[in-house]
């Protein structure tokens, strides 16, 4: 009926055979799901880095999605990525994993509570929905589409102040995308 991902200290995943599936009414009336405004809240916002410091489970799996998705989207074609949080995040696999050169696509972050861009871009970073699954559509129907986590992309869209990643004591933190597990040598700056 179902396969499901579980490891102490793993992000868990369910995922139910279609075929074997019947959903029945509960008899009771459904509750709506969220607005798509209310991933801007902060408590839908998933750090990158674990209280202990390491670099959290649910951005390594969003990460590998987000790539796949915009390598689709591309069709293996240049990237220019947005400045900031998304470049941060995803520069380096891009560069690795996309050829660099001219004719690169515009991207940006788009969804609720997102200016849009001045020039439309050939790619827009949306989220998923967090019950629903459907990924956000912009009203002018983008060509290019890469879903993402929606923990992730409301941590990368509203970031909030301050814009620093969470440190916890005796570790340091070289980028949001970069924690690194090293302890503190005594005396060190």
């Amino acid at each position: 009926m179902a396969t499901r991902i579980d490891d102490c200290g793993m992000w868990q995943t369910v995922w139910l055979e279609p075929d074997l599936v019947v959903r029945r009414a509960s008899g009771r009336p459904a509750d709506p799901p969220p607005g798509w405004g209310d991933l801007e809240r902060a408590e839908h916002r998933v750090p990158p880095v674990e209280p202990d410091g390491s670099w959290s489970r649910r951005w390594e799996a969003a990460v590998g999605v987000v790539l796949a998705h915009l390598v689709v989207a591309t069709r293996g074609r240049p990237v220019a990525l947005p400045a900031g949080p998304v470049t941060a995040l995803l520069g380096h696999a891009v560069g690795w994993y996309l050829p660099a050169g001219p004719g690169a696509l515009s991207s940006a972050l788009a969804g609720p509570g997102v200016r849009a861009p001045r020039s439309r871009p050939d790619v827009l970073f949306v989220p998923l929905h967090p019950l629903t699954g459907e990924a956000w559509r912009p009203p002018s129907g983008e060509k290019g589409v890469v879903p993402m986590d929606s923990g992730v992309w409301a941590y990368l869209a509203h970031p909030g102040r301050p814009r620093r990643c969470p440190r916890p004591e005796g570790f340091r933190t070289v980028s949001c995308a970069t924690t690194t597990r090293f302890p503190r040598t005594p005396g060190a700056r």
